[in-house]
């Protein structure tokens, strides 16, 4: 959790300083239907303070730390089809090789993924979509989109949700089961991230934009697996290496 307030951080004082940057620049920030995306937002942002976050503080203060975290990893383990398919898909034999090495440890070893020893054995967690594959394929991020509930996506990104969906097992169960199960892995989510959204709205900036942007440099990274070449953004690179984790709070808005 330390992490993520220090990704906040980080990427707050980047976007301070994007502020002072021309005002073309400002014009050719990908986002035509600004206006849209920004009323979006704010359905999103009223949600959350309404009605997510405040069951998410009250899960914090019930359920101890320990026990989210085996939450956490559960469905982490429960999801990461979804990132060995995409490492098929963009031809990454290696990675595909270790993901699936971490899946069935987990799986096992880790009792379902309520533990995580493949971690520790090597074998780190990544992160792997449709948006990602499309991108290695050569696809362009395209125009950048806020969609209702599930947040910040692109005309090249917003399919990725479909094959998550597909990849998860607990698709395939009956809505009685799916949708507690659901809305149980969004309260720990947002659970998880209450110290990063915190430290957001303390931000002197435009939440939308630091929402934008950040998204953004997440992307970027994750698609050059952690090493984004220079001339997508060198004066970002340093901040950069933000972990999948910390970019759950982009997903909530």
């Amino acid at each position: 959790m330390k992490r993520n307030i220090f990704t906040i951080v980080l990427i707050s004082l980047v976007l301070l300083g994007i502020s002072g940057c021309s005002s073309n620049a400002a014009k050719n920030n990908n986002d035509p239907a600004e206006n849209l995306n920004r009323k979006f937002y704010a359905i999103n942002d009223t949600l959350d303070k309404k009605f997510v976050e405040p069951v998410a503080k009250v899960y914090v203060d019930v359920a101890p730390e320990p026990i989210r975290d085996r939450v956490t990893n559960f469905f982490d383990n429960l999801t990461y089809v979804n990132t060995i398919s995409n490492d098929l898909l963009q031809g990454k034999l290696s990675f595909f090789a270790k993901d699936s090495a971490r899946f069935i440890v987990n799986s096992t070893v880790g009792i379902g993924g309520l533990f995580d020893p493949a971690s520790s054995m090597g074998l780190e967690r990544r992160n792997e979509d449709l948006g990602q594959t499309l991108a290695v394929w050569g696809a362009s991020e395209g125009s950048y989109i806020m969609l209702p509930l599930l947040g910040p996506s692109s005309t090249r990104d917003v399919t990725s949700p479909l094959m998550g969906m597909a990849t998860n097992p607990m698709t395939y169960l009956a809505s009685v089961v799916t949708i507690p199960v659901g809305i149980f892995n969004a309260i720990n989510t947002r659970a998880n991230l209450l110290d990063a959204t915190r430290m957001r709205d303390q931000a002197a900036i435009d939440p939308y934009t630091f929402v934008r942007e950040a998204w953004r440099q997440q992307r970027t990274y994750d698609i050059h697996d952690g090493n984004p070449p220079e001339t997508e953004g060198d004066e970002f690179d340093e901040f950069l290496n933000i972990e999948n984790e910390a970019t759950g709070i982009l997903k909530v808005y």
